[in-house]
């Protein structure tokens, strides 16, 4: 018998979890088109919210977008940035996620705007456009591949609440 490569989830874990939402800036969006037996991938803006939940400012006219209004339920995949060497033995999440768009008025979407466009102001050219809005990525589960021999399965209380 082939022994589970999966490890128990610990505080390293957890601060590598920690880490990578903090730093997080873009994503593979994996979403499931009525239409198709094959899911459709996007690459997307991606930052955590102030309790680290993954945030994306999505265009309406996006076919990921589209979908998501059909079927909330979809996959991220979530890499540590760019470094030096095998980009095999670097840290990525794959979480499973539910996405709720969320309404483009009101103080909390000012803040929020105001607060991705000051992680990335390049984002202030379409941020503000009617068809763009917010969509807060709630994660249900996930695994944590934190190079060779580090994998952990990962709950949404262990994004909820990982280490300082």
């Amino acid at each position: 018998m082939i022994k589970d490569p999966i490890q128990p989830t610990d505080d390293d874990a957890r601060r590598i979890l920690r880490d990578l939402l903090a730093e997080m800036q873009h994503a593979v969006l994996a979403v499931n088109p009525p239409d198709s037996p094959f899911p459709h991938l996007s690459r997307i803006a991606l930052q955590a919210d102030d309790d680290r939940t993954p945030m994306a400012l999505l265009s309406g006219l996006a076919t990921h977008t589209r979908v998501l209004a059909l079927n909330p339920h979809a996959g991220l995949l979530i890499a540590a940035p760019p470094a030096k060497g095998d980009a095999m033995t670097q840290a990525r999440l794959s979480l499973q996620v539910i996405a709720k768009q969320l309404p483009n008025t009101g103080p909390e979407h000012a803040a929020r705007l105001e607060i991705w466009v000051g992680r990335n102001p390049k984002a202030k050219v379409y941020a503000t456009l009617p068809d763009f809005h917010f969509w807060r990525m709630e994660p249900q589960a996930g695994l944590l591949n934190a190079g060779f021999g580090k994998a952990y399965h990962v709950t949404a209380a262990d994004l909820a609440n990982p280490p300082a």
